[in-house]
């Protein structure tokens, strides 16, 4: 059984996992860490992380960022691996999160914490090594929500990554092509933002050849399924030593 620090407990995605590990009988939650004290949870949960005295296996971070820094103190101080899901960190901390887990802690980041889009991640790898030699174009094409802030979203920014690792960096991604006005490049790989709505994330890798096009698509239709990746990926990182991991070491 693996024992769980949900921190951010109190948030929608807290509570989504919450609602998640109940189900599973691999793991439960063994504390929380709240500012919030609007809901009453089956376990008991603390205003701040260092005020946490319950002994667990793994830390699941769903917060915000100011209140990274305090957990990766803790992690290190009682030897937690933590499973890093907050967004808008800064550089610094990024750095830290890193520095630590060479040093001290296994830390698990990912730009997205969905299992899906974590295989479409190595899909698309085979696809590009395939088609890019071929004469494929490649484009992205992404869907949020009218609230989302940043355009692209990482997760298209990882999708690109990985096609371009695979293809050794020759790729420059174009964002805008409103200004240009000159034919596309082969080495081009494009990359547009749609927002609108309530939509959860869409992502449309197309590879348009010849006479034939191949889209590989991702739907997220909850924020569901954030929430199961950062559960497999906490009874994933139980145990493990100190390191910096992500989603691919999840599915293997």
């Amino acid at each position: 059984m693996v024992r769980i620090i949900m921190h951010g407990c109190n948030g929608k995605m807290g509570q989504t996992i919450t609602g998640i590990v109940k189900e599973d009988a691999d793991c439960e939650i063994v504390a929380g860490v709240d500012l919030s004290d609007h809901i009453t949870n089956s376990y008991p949960v603390f205003k701040t992380i260092a005020e946490c005295s319950v002994e667990a296996d793994v830390v699941i971070d769903f917060s915000a960022a100011p209140a990274v820094d305090a957990l990766l103190d803790y992690c290190e101080e009682k030897k937690l691996p933590v499973v890093l899901c907050s967004t808008g960190l800064s550089e610094e901390q990024i750095e830290r999160a890193t520095k630590k887990s060479t040093e001290k802690i296994a830390v698990l980041k990912s730009a997205n914490m969905s299992l899906g889009v974590n295989v479409l991640l190595k899909l698309l790898k085979e696809a590009a090594a395939q088609l890019a030699p071929a004469g494929f174009d490649i484009e992205i094409v992404e869907k949020h929500h009218n609230l989302k802030l940043d355009a692209p979203s990482g997760t298209a920014l990882a999708l690109a990554d990985s096609i371009n690792e695979e293809m050794g960096g020759a790729y420059e991604y174009v964002y805008d092509r409103s200004q240009r006005r000159q034919r596309r490049d082969k080495k081009e790989l494009g990359i547009s933002a749609v927002r609108g709505g309530t939509i959860v994330g869409d992502h449309d890798v197309i590879f348009a050849g010849t006479d034939e096009v191949i889209t590989f698509s991702h739907r997220a239709y909850s924020k569901a399924v954030f929430a199961k990746g950062a559960v497999q990926a906490a009874k994933f990182l139980a145990g493990k030593p100190a390191g910096l991991y992500d989603m691919s070491d999840v599915i293997g």
